[in-house]
């Protein structure tokens, strides 16, 4: 027998001497068995040879990779699925039964007061009122203005009443829709927080659907603007309109002439700040948006191409809310424009040094730093310093951008104890009109930029600012807005909250028409009202979030109807005090949204230029 040698060449194979081998073999192999069989074996070893139904009735348990007792095995097995058993039934029982979390913490003052300022805007609406309106003796009204003067002959119906009395003046609630806008910009997180953003912007929407309704907001160009509805101007003598009638809204049944404009810088670049303002907080509704982007473009067109005053001199809107300029509406009105549309023509415009120089940018001035609805030039710069803070478009806008951030730190100077460019009563309110009447509105708005400005500073990574040589923080702003708002709202020497409704002791007889005329079903006509006018009992309806004018230079307040310097509230003043609110609500490290106002506003640099092509030999 042969077989293949791997080294190469043949291989002789025994026959005879593989069979001997393989005997041999099996002997040896019978041999070991039997020693083996006669060593005695574990317990383990002998369940190896054990059938499998003869395995099950030992102690133990063969697992692969280990053997353990099988009374341990079946402990820890059953303890398993006891302890799983009860998890499972527990979460059953706290899925089953109502959760009750911890309550929140209480509101603070400032989030207290937001809410009931808020209401006053409701109190304020003019048309057919939504049901939730929630005041329950405010009714529908105005709702043939516009209409019923048959030289306008075009429908009116909406808006606010000014103040105290009937009228819709667009000048100053317009500037209220901007000032709204802004605040729910920069503060969406905190209007959430307070449970009101859905509230604020439906009063915002009720601002702006009826200003569209005051000129025609489809077109690209106009030539006129509805100003004014009603009149207040009672030198005539006795003719009825809504100065001379003491009477509730809903019971006017006067002439509300329309008052128009053919040349209103002032109105229409106010009117286009208000729009423009609101299409950044409508921006997720894109067609609202664009319907309001399209009115503030024609709106600031119409406010360059006609220029002039909307209240020139023995008009009815010369009387009340008098225009002394419209070069800081173009200031405000273009910087809004920019942020709306991001079209760098305005950016342009607001940077120009002459435009600057004709608003007082330069000059200074005893109202430098007053923000109101006649003075939109602080505001302004405060919105530009934010583009310069978070932007920094650069050349060719950097000079004045620079120019107006410089003018902004002496502002905010100018706020400041420690300087005296304004007095303050001895309790503390700082005097931004000089001592006369009405100052809340002035001081509301000062607070809100104060906060606002320290909120930019915060988020651009700054501490501070310099004054002169001196360095503060912006904490010394934050103090500056809250101890002028805790003023407002009590910490004065009368002990008086200036916001109808907040704490117990509060103005009980403002000079307010739908508040002071018990909703009896009875109407009084235009004189029968003044019994009402000259009560001295509280008003019978409490007009709730209303601030009233305010206290003198002295710190004093006569809390009575017939004197509205002291006890009349307007949308305009009301609007500076829920955007100043609203900043001091809540966490101070919530801040502001840093990129929501940038929200149409292209790249400011160009994208680079694709990388060339790879090389090839």
């Amino acid at each position: 027998m042969y077989g293949r040698d791997p080294w190469g060449g043949p291989l002789e194979i025994n026959a005879a001497d593989s069979a001997t081998t393989d005997d041999d073999r099996s002997r040896n192999l019978q041999d070991f068995d039997r020693a083996a069989l006669s060593r005695p074996l574990d317990e383990t070893q002998q369940s190896w040879l054990l059938g499998p139904g003869e395995q099950k009735k030992k102690k133990y348990v063969d697992l692969g990779c280990i053997i353990i007792s099988r009374k341990i095995f079946l402990w820890t097995v059953g303890t398993i699925l006891l302890i799983g058993s009860l998890i499972g039934l527990i979460t059953l029982i706290v899925k089953t039964l109502p959760h009750h979390h911890p309550p929140h913490p209480p509101p603070d003052n400032y989030t207290l007061a937001l809410n009931k300022a808020l209401m006053f805007f409701n109190v304020q609406r003019s048309g057919s009122l939504p049901k939730h309106n929630n005041v329950s003796w405010r009714g529908n009204s105005g709702m043939k203005d516009g209409v019923s003067d048959n030289s306008y002959n075009k429908n009116l119906v909406g808006g606010f009443y000014d103040a105290g009395d009937a009228i819709k003046f667009n000048f100053p609630s317009s500037f209220a829709m901007t000032m709204l806008s802004w605040s729910v910009i920069e503060y969406s997180g905190k209007y959430e927080a307070a449970g009101e953003l859905n509230h604020v912007k439906e009063i915002i929407k009720w601002g702006t659907d009826y200003i569209l309704k005051t000129f025609n907001s489809s077109a690209d160009t106009i030539d006129k603007i509805a100003a004014q509805v009603g009149t207040g101007d009672t030198s005539g003598g006795s003719n009825p309109n809504d100065h001379y009638c003491w009477v509730r809204p809903e019971d006017i049944d006067y002439p509300r002439p329309v008052y128009e404009c053919h040349s209103c810088s002032d109105l229409a670049a106010e009117m286009a700040a208000a729009l423009a303002a609101s299409s950044i907080v409508f921006k997720d509704d894109k067609v609202y948006s664009k319907k309001l982007v399209h009115g503030a473009t024609t709106l600031f067109k119409f406010s360059r191409s006609q220029r002039g005053r909307y209240s020139p001199t023995g008009s009815d809107p010369s009387i009340f809310y008098n225009s002394t300029s419209y070069w800081d509406e173009y200031l405000w009105g273009g910087a809004w424009m920019y942020y709306a549309t991001g079209n760098s023509s305005y950016l342009a415009l607001v940077t120009t040094p002459g435009l600057a120089k004709h608003a007082g940018a330069f000059w200074g001035g005893p109202d430098f730093g007053v923000l109101s609805w006649d003075n939109k030039l602080t505001g302004a710069q405060v919105l530009l310093s934010r583009l310069r803070l978070f932007l920094s478009p650069g050349y060719p806008y950097e000079d004045m951008l620079s120019t107006f951030h410089n003018q902004t730190s002496i502002v905010m100077c100018s706020y400041l104890p420690q300087f005296t460019s304004f007095n303050r009563t001895k309790g503390g309110l700082i005097q931004l009109n000089h001592g006369r009447p009405q100052p809340l509105q002035y001081v509301v708005n000062a607070a809100f930029l104060a906060n606002l400005y320290a909120d930019y500073l915060e988020a651009a990574d700054t501490p501070g600012w310099y004054c002169g040589p001196n360095f503060f923080s912006t904490s010394v702003l934050r103090q500056f807005a809250k101890t002028q708002i805790d003023y407002i709202l009590g910490k004065n020497p009368r002990k008086m909250s200036y916001l109808v409704g907040y704490g117990s002791n509060y103005p009980k007889h403002v000079h307010h028409r739908g508040a002071s005329i018990p909703n009896n079903r009875v109407r009084y006509n235009c004189k029968g009202g003044w019994k009402w006018r000259d009560s001295s009992k509280p008003n019978p309806n409490i007009a709730i979030g209303a601030m009233v004018a305010g206290p003198d230079k002295n710190d004093g307040f006569r809390d009575v109807r017939s004197n509205y310097n002291y006890t009349e509230p307007t949308v305009a003043g009301n609007a500076g005090l829920v955007a100043a609110l609203v900043g001091l609500s809540g966490e101070v490290s919530v801040g502001i949204d840093k990129n929501a106002i940038f929200s149409a506003v292209p790249p400011m640099f160009p994208t680079a230029p694709p990388p060339p092509a790879p090389w090839k030999p």
